[in-house]
């Protein structure tokens, strides 16, 4: 009987706190609030027209054909990028990763992107999805920022 005697007091006080500081402005509010809490992570607020196309970038089935004709793009990164999929299972899972896969998306161009899309057999839409990245990275930071110097390339020569 204790323990919930204490449950309703702790209750009791947070109503209360709540009421007071609504009745007095305390605090953000709504999409403020969010964007206070959540920002920091890397986790922006979305509209309901992204959730819906959100569904559409999770048709991948990390089926890899996306990756053909990308070791070239991937050495040149010096292993920043790791090719499409592995963009697109980030871009599509995890939005505490959009800084990082909206650098790696850098590597890659649209008319690339587009290529892939035409041979996807799940039809994700590869550039939809870049844009997304790109605009909720963006929105809490932007890209990570390009390191000076990638330790796996060589040094640039003068020019």
């Amino acid at each position: 009987m204790r323990g919930r005697i204490k449950a309703l007091w702790l209750l009791a006080w947070a109503l209360i706190g709540t009421l007071f500081r609504r009745a007095f402005g305390g605090g953000a509010s709504g999409l403020a609030a969010f964007r206070e809490n959540y920002d920091a992570d890397g986790l922006p607020p979305v509209t309901e027209l992204e959730r819906e196309r959100m569904s559409e970038f999770q048709r991948c089935i990390a089926c890899g054909l996306c990756d053909r004709g990308e070791a070239g793009r991937i050495r040149q990164s010096g292993g920043a990028y790791r090719g499409v999929m592995p963009l697109v299972l980030a871009g599509s899972r995890s939005m505490p990763d959009f800084r990082a896969a909206a650098y790696s998306f850098s590597f890659v161009s649209d008319e690339v992107l587009a290529e892939k899309e035409r041979i996807c057999p799940t039809g994700v839409p590869f550039r939809a999805l870049a844009e997304f990245v790109r605009a909720k990275a963006a929105a809490v930071g932007g890209p990570l920022p390009l390191p000076t110097r990638v330790p796996s390339l060589a040094p640039k020569k003068p020019s």
